[in-house]
């Protein structure tokens, strides 16, 4: 009997070991400023790079976004906004209304 109680504390032990992973990094926010001042922070969400979190200006909000077909470089958009990464410079607007928020968006 208490060989099964043992065997039955240490299997919800290592439950609770496998649930207490350390968490892995947070990535960094790249900042990039835009030729009408407009601040853009954005950063990967995934490896592929499917998908980005970006916001605007000193706003907490984000906004996550997905890969879209695009030209050049790599639009992301979720219907409200697009962010058109073209490696080292991009820009940014409202996808729903094609009102531009900034362009020439690079880092300073």
């Amino acid at each position: 009997m208490k060989g099964l109680i043992a065997l039955a504390a240490l299997t919800a032990l290592s439950g609770c070991a496998s649930m207490m992973k350390a968490p892995e990094p947070a990535t960094p926010w790249t900042h990039w400023v835009c030729d009408s001042k407009a601040e853009i922070y954005w950063k990967y969400v995934d490896a592929a790079q499917k998908e980005v979190d970006v916001r605007l200006n000193q706003s907490e909000q984000v906004f996550r976004l997905q890969a879209a077909p695009g030209a050049s470089g790599a639009l992301y958009s979720n219907g409200v906004l697009a962010f058109d990464n073209k490696g080292s410079e991009g820009l940014v607007y409202w996808d729903a209304t094609n009102d531009l928020i900034g362009r020439g968006c690079k880092a300073q």
